[in-house]
């Protein structure tokens, strides 16, 4: 399965860089002063057993999570800032949906088109995320499968430059992780940004590739 970025342009280069992370959990941390960059075109595996700290050091990145120590930032600059200042688009997707449950699957891709930009390609994100035959039913009556596709399809009408991806795998079948692979891929090879938090083997092909292990004595 093939899948085409909306916007059909070459998104800008980028970079993604943390500098001396340090979170703790109570009395224990998570990680401490990490440091890692990610070029533009490149995905970035975060691996680890469960608590290692994957999930929170998307978090961290995404700025809903304040570390004790340490710096994010794009493109040299303040990652927040740059947000607030229309100079990176992000799209973040963890284990909440960013959905609105009582409202189709279309209705919910239309308001996020709108927000990119991008109506008219609402029909063809749901064929490609295999929604078509269900787009019309409330986002609570879908398929616990169903509605990880939903959340693909936000991410594919979101129009950013960096994705954040929190387990993009969970609950699909091995027709929805080859379209999950294949979204990855076509971003990359755009220029896109990716950072993946997954106990899931990932299949990216040729795609420009580095990893990042938490939770290691």
């Amino acid at each position: 399965m093939l899948f085409n970025r909306p916007s059909g342009r070459i998104l800008e280069s980028g970079v993604l860089a943390g500098a001396e992370l340090t979170l703790w959990r109570g009395t224990t941390f998570l990680f401490e002063e990490l440091s890692f960059a990610v070029p533009s075109g490149t995905a970035l595996l975060v691996e680890g057993p469960n608590g290692a700290g994957k999930t929170s050091l998307l978090r961290v990145i995404a700025g809903l999570t304040l570390p004790e120590s340490g710096t994010i930032t794009w493109r040299g600059g303040d990652f927040q800032e740059q947000i607030r200042a229309g100079r990176l688009r992000m799209a973040f997707s963890g284990h909440a949906l960013a959905l609105k449950p009582e409202l189709s699957t279309r209705a919910n891709l239309e308001f996020f088109a709108r927000l990119a930009g991008l109506q008219e390609m609402v029909g063809e994100t749901l064929a490609l995320t295999g929604l078509r035959d269900c787009a019309d039913l409330e986002v609570r009556q879908l398929s616990a499968g169903q509605k990880r596709r939903a959340a693909l399809a936000r991410i594919l009408l979101s129009r950013a430059e960096l994705w954040l991806l929190d387990e993009p795998q969970t609950n699909l079948d091995a027709a929805g992780r080859q379209a999950v692979e294949a979204a990855i891929r076509n971003h990359l090879g755009q220029g896109g940004t990716v950072v993946v938090a997954a106990h899931q083997t990932l299949d990216l092909g040729s795609a420009s590739v580095s990893h990042l292990r938490l939770g290691d004595a």
